[in-house]
């Protein structure tokens, strides 16, 4: 097997005195980093020390706004116009670039957060309200998009940059909308088993899905959660098994 593929993850996401996850480790494995805005998770402090922690490492920086809900970590659908929804992600990437410009870092990119970037998968008309939004932000950020959904096509329609995403450690519907965590069996905690899935993937381009036949999916970049303990370890063995198959880590953009 050979080719390329980026592999990156969601950072940034402790505030104040409580982390989550190990930032610093992650970033020693992963070639993009999606940092969190200070909406579902971060704050000032948190911002700035993970992006001068990814800018040290070379890693490509993206900004990770999701809806302004810390108790439900973003994953909980708040009701809001498409409009409201593109002002909340202004604010959030505006935010993260401010703080960039003093932590001597780049915002590259822009891939929405949890219910987020759940709906944008499949309301085109808040997909076009991001897309719309990153498009007039400076910068001439990209998106990265859940792979197959109405924010890619509202990117290229945008005439945005935009990247496909798949998820190293979440299992798949048939629809290719991402398994909810409130299913058995929707995150995947072996990390074995989780490579094994993902070198099959970027074999075969097919995606196994959930009482279904495996679908197509494209991939420019595959993601690990950067919130759960086993995170570094499976990042670190999806690395090793990726370069033993001959495929190299590289992002998508360049640093």
């Amino acid at each position: 097997m050979t080719g390329r593929i980026d592999l990156n993850s969601d950072l940034g996401e402790g505030f104040g005195p409580w982390p989550m996850g190990d930032d610093a480790a992650m970033l020693d494995v992963v070639t993009s980093a999606n940092i969190a805005c200070g909406g579902h998770a971060g704050d000032a402090e948190t911002m700035f020390t993970t992006l001068r922690l990814a800018a040290d490492r070379g890693v490509v920086i993206g900004a990770h706004p999701g809806y302004e809900d810390r108790p439900g970590f973003g994953r909980r659908v708040i009701p809001m116009t498409p409009a409201e929804i593109g002002r909340m992600v202004a604010a959030q990437v505006g935010a993260m670039q401010g703080v960039a410009a003093l932590a001597g870092a780049q915002v590259r990119y822009v891939k929405p957060h949890g219910a987020l970037a759940n709906l944008a998968a499949d309301d085109a008309a808040v997909a076009r309200a991001i897309a719309t939004t990153v498009a007039a932000l400076p910068g001439n950020l990209a998106i990265l998009a859940i792979s197959g959904t109405e924010l890619e096509q509202a990117a290229r329609a945008t005439a945005l940059p935009v990247f496909s995403e798949i998820f190293a450690d979440r299992a798949y519907l048939p629809n290719g909308r991402l398994m909810p965590r409130s299913q058995p069996g929707a995150v995947l905690h072996d990390p074995q088993a989780a490579a094994d899935r993902l070198l099959r993937f970027l074999e075969t381009g097919q995606m196994p899905v959930a009482g279904a036949d495996p679908i197509p999916l494209a991939a420019d970049s595959v993601c690990v959660h950067g919130d759960n303990p086993a995170a570094v370890a499976m990042a670190r063995l999806i690395r090793d098994r990726l370069a033993a198959a001959g495929v190299t880590l590289s992002p998508f953009l360049s640093a």
